[in-house]
């Protein structure tokens, strides 16, 4: 699968919910200051004649030569989607038709006319099969209408998303690829229920500012590593270091849970200590969720030192979506990992009680509160550098 930071991609449960919209309202803001490219992939199954979206059909499918055919638009005046991207301020603007067991070979083709490391807003949601895009949006259709309201409330907003994730008008593309979206944006076809300021392009990778905060937890004694975890050498630069690098721009604040305030200011984020040192983990929760200034915190240990920012974003939808107190990923076989999960502060009141028990254990929390639990399909990223062995194999990958 290609890792593509660069590219926005931006898919739909069905037609007409303002996907192009979309496109053209992020090329307006952002082509100001960097040169994107604008790219719509039309996914075709067959060649038999039959438009994939029912009826005969218009005819560009079947009058495919090839297994794809790369076209660039150069007019911006015309109805079409590729013009109206070119209009709303891309640089260069390319239509990818594919069949749909040639894409890899299609986005190839592409990708040696544009650059690997180009900046780019795609149409599609086949395409989330073979690319890993820096952000994957889906736009869903509300039912009836917004009307005359500017903004969706957030309790709508909750009720109405978790209603379309589940509506039939999802097309089967679409529902193939809905697991991996950042963010499903509710629509009436031209707004949207999301504050696309939060949408950044920060040094060529496209991010989603999350009104959230990251609790980094550095205050474990790292007795199986023999020396402190965080501190280790990852490219250039401590492995506490590396993980705040992948999750600045992505949150609202960034918090350390530690006890050595001296230790970590070089990391210019608020270190938070302990109420009661020598309590664990549970207890550095606790702590960091009463020093938060947002609701929604995703809590993570200092040893994974690779953030996949995908699965956070599924989280933190979840969590909003489930309302559950504590979210958590499963890895297979009960496996689960409290230390990258996302923390509501209603759950305070169980770590407190647990705590105040005389319980250690961050498990012991989840008896007492909503957990919602979500199985990861990959988790080859999620590794845990707990001894010298894992982190020497760890660095051996990088090279």
């Amino acid at each position: 699968m290609f890792k593509l930071d660069g590219m926005l991609m931006i898919g739909s449960a069905g037609t007409n919910v303002g996907k192009t919209e979309l496109a053209c309202t992020l090329l307006r803001k952002f082509s100001k200051t960097i040169d994107i490219i604008g790219i719509k992939v039309t996914t075709i199954k067959d060649k038999d004649g039959q438009c994939p979206r029912g009826g005969e059909g218009c005819g560009v499918c079947s009058s495919l030569e090839g297994v794809y055919c790369i076209t660039e638009e150069l007019n911006s005046t015309s109805d079409k989607d590729t013009a109206r991207l070119l209009a709303a301020g891309a640089s260069r603007v390319f239509w990818l038709r594919v069949l749909k067991e040639h894409l890899q070979e299609g986005i190839t083709a592409l990708l040696d006319i544009i650059g690997p490391d180009a900046v780019s807003i795609c149409e599609s949601n086949s395409l989330r099969q073979v690319v890993e895009p820096g952000l994957f949006l889906m736009a869903s259709p509300v039912r009836g209408s917004i009307g005359r309201k500017k903004y969706i409330t957030e309790k709508e907003k909750i009720s109405n998303g978790a209603r379309n994730r589940n509506l039939k008008v999802w097309k089967s593309s679409a529902r193939q690829v809905k697991k991996y979206a950042d963010r499903i944006m509710i629509s009436d076809g031209s707004r949207f229920d999301f504050d696309l300021d939060r949408i950044k392009l920060i040094d060529g990778k496209w991010i989603i500012q999350t009104q959230a905060t990251a609790i980094i937890m550095a205050g474990g004694g790292s007795s199986r590593m023999g020396t402190d975890k965080g501190m280790l050498p990852i490219k250039g630069q401590s492995m506490i270091e590396a993980i705040c690098e992948q999750l600045h721009g992505s949150f609202d604040q960034i918090l350390i849970s530690a006890n050595e305030a001296d230790k970590f200011a070089f990391l210019g984020f608020e270190v938070v200590p302990d109420k009661v040192p020598e309590q664990g983990p549970l207890m550095g929760i606790s702590s960091a969720l009463e020093a938060s200034d947002n609701e929604l915190n995703f809590v993570v240990a200092c040893d994974i030192a690779k953030i996949n920012l995908a699965c956070v974003n599924r989280m933190l939808t979840e969590a909003v979506e489930s309302r559950a107190d504590i979210v958590v990923p499963t890895t297979g076989d009960k496996k689960y990992e409290p230390l990258f999960a996302i923390y509501r502060k209603t759950a305070l009141k169980a770590i407190n009680k647990a705590l105040s028990s005389g319980k250690r254990k961050i498990t012991d929390a989840f008896t007492l509160c909503t957990v919602k639990y979500i199985e990861l399909d990959d988790t080859d990223w999620l590794i845990n550098l707990n001894t010298m062995a894992d982190y020497e194999e760890f660095q051996k990958k990088l090279i």
